[in-house]
C-alpha cells in the first residue's frame, strides 16, 4: 500500500497498555480489528473469532508470536485507546487520499450510537457528528459528543478538522447559526443552511419573501429556478427550487450584516406522486452560492448523502444500532473502525454489489480482502 498506507498514518498512535502486559503488538490488534470488522465483525468476540479463521493469512502479514489476542484483549485495548489520537490518524489517513475538487460537497450530520450508553457511570449513547464528502464518497472526520442535544456545540470542532477551501459545506436546520456560517467563509468555503425553527423569524421572513415573489412571479426580481421530475420504484418526485439574488431581499432579511457571505435565499418544493397519493413538502435555505438554482439544488440533494451514504449504512450494512460495544472508549473507537471500513469498501469497485455483500465476499476470499484494503 505503500506511504498512503493505513498503517503508516497510525503509526504515532499510543499504546495505552503498561510494558509487561503487551504480549500483543498495537499494530497488530488494530490490523486484525480493521481486517474483521470490513469482513463482518461487529463485536470484540467476532473480531476474535475472525482472527483465529484467519490467523494463517494474518500471521503472513503481521507478526503474531503469541497467536491472536483474545476478545477481552481486545475490547481492554480499544476501551483505553485515545480516541482523539485514533481519529487524528484517521484523518491524516483520509487527507492523504482524497481527491479534492473545487465543487467538493462536503455534508456534515449527526447519529446516536443507539447502544452505546453506560447506565451504570450514569452516561447516555454517545451521539456521533460525521463530515461526508458527497464527491469522494469518504467519510471526512467526526467528533463524538454525549447526546443529540450537545451537537450543535460539536460543529466548530468538526469544521475545525476539515480542509473546507473551495468546498460547499451544508448542514440542517441545528447548524444555521451565524458563527457557523462565519466559520465557513473564514475558511474560503461556501454554505447552504437550512432554515426551519431555530431561526424562527428569518425563516418566516424567508417565506414571505417567496409568497411575495410568487403572487407577482418573480418580476423584476433577481432570481433563477429549476424543475426537474424523477421516478422511481413507482413514484414520481417533482423538485422545484427557487433562488433570490436581489440584493434588496437579501437587505431585508439581514439588515445589520450578520450573516457572513449571504448571497442567496432559496426555496425547494417537492411534489411526490405515488399510490398512496400525493404529497408536498416545502424547505427554505440560506447559502453564500451566487449560483444557479440547480447548482444549489445538487448542494441541497447532495447533502442527504450523509444519510444513504453513511447513515443508513452504518445501521443496514454495520448493525450499528445494535452494537453493544461501550466500555470507556471503545463505543467511539468502534464506529471508527467502522467508518475506516467503509471507506475502503466503499472504494474497492472491482466487485459491483452492496457494502453488505462486499462484507460477506471479504470474508470469503482473502485475495478480495487484500484488494479491499489496498483500495485507497
Amino acid at each position: 500500500m505503500g506511504d498512503q498506507s493505513i498503517a503508516a498514518h497510525f503509526a504515532a498512535l499510543e499504546d495505552p497498555r503498561v510494558e509487561r502486559t503487551k504480549k500483543h503488538s498495537l499494530g497488530a490488534i488494530l490490523l486484525i480489528a480493521l481486517c474483521a470488522v470490513i469482513c463482518g465483525a461487529d463485536s470484540w468476540v467476532e473480531v476474535e473469532q475472525f482472527g483465529r479463521a484467519k490467523q494463517e493469512w494474518l500471521a503472513s502479514v503481521v507478526d503474531l508470536p503469541h497467536g491472536i489476542p483474545s476478545h477481552d484483549t481486545f475490547g481492554r485495548v480499544f476501551a483505553a485507546l485515545n480516541p482523539e489520537q485514533f481519529a487524528a490518524g484517521f484523518r491524516a489517513w483520509v487527507a492523504g487520499v482524497q481527491q479534492a475538487t473545487d465543487t467538493e460537497v462536503i455534508g456534515i450530520d449527526g447519529k446516536t450510537l443507539r447502544r452505546s450508553h453506560q447506565r451504570g457511570a450514569g452516561l447516555g449513547p454517545l451521539h456521533m457528528v460525521s463530515a461526508w464528502a458527497s464527491q469522494s464518497r469518504l467519510v471526512l472526520a467526526q467528533v463524538a459528543v454525549p447526546g443529540k442535544t450537545n451537537e450543535l456545540g460539536a460543529l466548530p470542532s468538526v469544521l475545525a478538522l476539515l480542509a473546507l477551501e473551495g468546498c460547499i459545506v451544508t448542514i440542517d436546520a441545528m447548524g444555521c447559526q451565524t458563527a457557523i456560517a462565519r466559520t465557513i467563509i473564514t475558511g474560503n468555503a461556501d454554505y447552504v443552511l437550512a432554515l426551519k425553527g431555530n431561526q424562527e423569524r428569518l425563516a418566516a421572513d424567508v417565506a414571505a419573501l417567496f409568497t411575495d415573489a410568487q403572487a407577482v412571479d418573480f418580476v423584476g426580481i433577481e432570481h433563477d429556478s429549476d424543475r426537474r421530475r424523477e421516478k422511481d420504484h413507482g413514484r414520481v418526485e417533482v423538485r422545484e427550487t427557487w433562488v433570490i439574488h436581489d440584493p434588496a431581499h437579501l437587505h431585508y432579511v439581514d439588515p445589520d450584516d450578520r450573516w457572513a457571505g449571504l448571497r442567496s435565499l432559496v426555496m425547494v418544493r417537492a411534489t411526490t406522486h405515488s399510490a398512496a397519493g400525493v404529497s408536498s413538502e416545502t424547505r427554505y435555505y440560506i447559502s453564500s452560492l451566487r449560483g444557479s438554482a440547480r447548482q444549489i439544488q445538487d448542494a441541497v440533494r447532495s447533502h442527504w448523502g450523509i444519510e444513504t451514504g453513511l447513515h443508513w449504512i452504518l445501521d443496514m450494512a454495520f448493525r450499528e444500532d445494535e452494537c453493544r460495544v461501550r466500555t470507556g472508549h471503545a463505543a467511539h473507537n468502534f464506529a471508527l473502525l467502522r467508518h475506516a471500513a467503509l471507506n475502503l469498501l466503499r472504494h474497492e469497485t472491482s466487485l459491483r454489489c452492496g457494502v453488505k455483500a462486499k462484507r460477506m465476499r471479504a470474508g470469503w476470499d482473502t485475495a478480495y480482502l487484500l484488494k479491499v484494503v489496498a483500495s485507497i
